[in-house]
């Protein structure tokens, strides 16, 4: 008889063909095949792994290397990315706006005959209220200014907040200030926050008197004393030439009749919603029309007004095609092991052809290789993955953003996304062996054991 492990003729049996304990091996005749059950395949296939050692660990090899290549990147890229729309939003731009519809197509002009007139703020905070999944809001006055230290004058462009709703709408805007005390409210009335890079180029300091001048939506221009209350640390993109004074006085300069708005931030509770709170505040507020009929506001996402988003989605991209990658690194690398697994035991296979085994159970048994490999691979990459990770986080290694110093990366995966990567390296090792197994269970036994 011949061994169900490896195919080959044990001792002693030309003398006695069927050996009592041979009670695996049906006749041929009897159609039964070869008696084995799932984990008697799972056990013969590891076992035909180690007898190929060299090769069976450079396979794993390359599939741990796909692994950790791709959790690695995902982590990093992910941390990155949570970092700088982090620093965007909760600093700048809120996670929603909503305008007045067309002020976003003139927002490099912050045109003020496009504010929110105080019945479309009711509109507008009305459905803000009755969405549980929005946190807080804030409304700001936008212009176009000059700004003056009694010897120069430069532009500005201003944000008038309400500065206790502005600091939880934007929480990190506070914390970027380097000059002036971060206790307290962020601005008060007949006080300015100005940007580093106007107070570095004005030589201005906390203190200091300086006077805004703007034109109204008139025409008429009118100018303003305030004291510098603090200098904020500068972001890359917008809001790096931004100075903050309090809604009130911005309301004065410009000589408003009205509580106007020109925009209302948003922050969420949870960001991971924000496509489908866009939806729903789109949905509220697209009934809000004018005489004629026509929708009068509009909802924009952070993604919506930043440039950065564009870096956004390449990180998304570059994290699609590390998959590709790691998908190709698994199908080569299995397939190559499956076809030269079959190629060298070409006579194995058709010694257990030949004693009755069905070619379902060899297939099993070639598919059992491969899930074998996938497995191994896929435990020992996301070990060394997550350790790591860990280590990355110990480390706590720094790097810049833009004007931000010192931002510290924090890598971090969600178990999903552990998975959903070893579920893909599985399937495909499977996949990879599949044609490999089909070959194999196709085989004519003749043909098979004439083989040299």
């Amino acid at each position: 008889m011949f061994s169900p492990t490896t195919g080959r003729p044990e001792s002693g049996a030309a003398n006695n063909p069927e050996p009592p304990q041979a009670a695996n091996i049906r006749h041929p005749r009897s159609g039964g095949g070869w008696g084995v059950g799932a984990f008697d395949i799972i056990g013969i296939a590891s076992r035909n792994l180690l007898r190929y050692r060299r090769r069976s660990l450079l396979t794993l090899l390359l599939i741990v290397i796909g692994m950790v290549a791709v959790l690695l990147f995902i982590a990093v890229a992910g941390s990155f990315k949570s970092m700088m729309v982090g620093q965007i939003t909760d600093a700048v731009l809120g996670h929603i706006q909503v305008h007045r519809k067309g002020y976003v197509a003139s927002i490099d002009n912050l045109p003020l005959n496009l504010n929110l007139k105080p019945q479309m703020v009711a509109k507008v905070e009305e459905a803000l209220k009755a969405n549980p999944a929005v946190e807080a809001w804030s409304p700001r006055v936008k212009f176009g200014g000059m700004f003056s230290n009694f010897a120069e004058t430069t532009s500005i462009r201003v944000n008038g907040i309400d500065p206790a709703r502005e600091v939880t709408t934007t929480p990190l805007l506070q914390g970027r200030m380097i000059e002036g005390d971060k206790a307290g409210a962020l601005v008060g009335r007949g006080q300015i926050v100005i940007p580093a890079l106007l107070a570095r180029g004005m030589k201005t300091k906390v203190g200091d008197t300086v006077v805004l001048v703007a034109t109204n939506r008139d025409g008429s221009v009118n100018g303003k004393t305030f004291v510098v209350r603090g200098v904020l640390e500068g972001v890359t993109g917008p809001g790096g030439r931004d100075g903050y004074i309090h809604i009130d006085d911005a309301r004065d300069l410009l000589r408003m009749t009205e509580a106007e708005v020109s925009e209302m931030v948003v922050r969420l509770k949870d960001f991971s919603r924000l496509n489908k709170i866009d939806a729903q505040l789109k949905q509220a507020l697209g009934g809000v029309a004018n005489k004629e009929g026509k929708p009068v506001l509009e909802v924009h996402t952070w993604a919506d007004l930043s440039p950065f988003a564009n870096l956004a989605r390449m990180i998304d991209l570059m994290t699609l095609f590390i998959k590709i990658v790691l998908v190709s690194i698994v199908l080569v690398s299995v397939m190559n092991v499956m076809i030269m697994a079959v190629y060298e035991r070409i006579r194995e296979i058709g010694t257990i052809a030949a004693i009755g085994t069905p070619p379902s159970r060899i297939l099993a048994l070639f598919l059992a290789e491969g899930l074998m490999l996938g497995i191994v691979g896929t435990v020992a990459g996301t070990a060394v993955s997550l350790a790591t990770i860990f280590g990355i986080n110990l480390w706590q290694p720094t790097f810049n953003f833009g004007q931000q110093q010192n931002l510290v990366m924090a890598p971090s995966i969600a178990g999903g996304d552990v998975l959903t990567i070893a579920a893909m390296v599985v399937a495909v090792a499977i996949l990879a062996s599949l044609q490999p197994a089909w070959k194999a269970s196709r085989m004519d036994p003749i043909s098979a054991l004439r083989h040299v």
